[in-house]
């Protein structure tokens, strides 16, 4: 039981950390040692604008996450434009707003939210590749 807790702790830790992510200057922040800083597609804006954070590694100085539907890219290059490269791999709820965050109704950021939640825990569940026992369906 008390692994399960840290578990359920850890995961709700990093959940957290994304939703900060929200806000584009909190996402640029990330971009601080980013390979590809002028003339290029590609820049910390750019990427910071469509969803992504900087998740850099020893061995690869480019790894960008998206923080809504959590997609991983790397082998950036110059010309890479950042929302083509996102668009063209998984459907984001991110990328389909069609007003600034901050814009946002109230109702429009839970749907939004519960989506983030929803795809969290699915990529969650996928890399532990099975559910924790709390997710089991009980059988009568």
């Amino acid at each position: 039981m008390e692994a399960l807790l840290k578990e359920l702790l850890s995961a709700s830790s990093l959940l957290n950390e994304l939703k900060e992510m929200y806000n584009y200057e909190s996402r640029l922040k990330t971009f601080a040692n980013w390979p590809f800083m002028k003339n290029c597609k590609c820049t910390p804006e750019n990427m910071a604008k469509a969803g992504f954070i900087h998740c850099r590694s020893a061995n690869e100085p480019d790894v960008a996450k998206c923080f809504f539907c959590l997609i991983e890219l790397e082998g950036w290059e110059p010309n890479d434009d950042p929302w083509e490269e996102h668009a063209k791999r998984r459907s984001c709820g991110f990328l389909s707003l069609t007003k600034q965050f901050d814009d946002l109704t109230m109702e429009e950021y839970y749907m939004l939210e519960k989506t983030r939640l929803r795809t969290f825990l699915l990529n969650y569940l996928k890399k532990k590749k099975k559910p924790p026992s709390f997710f089991k369906r009980v059988e009568c």
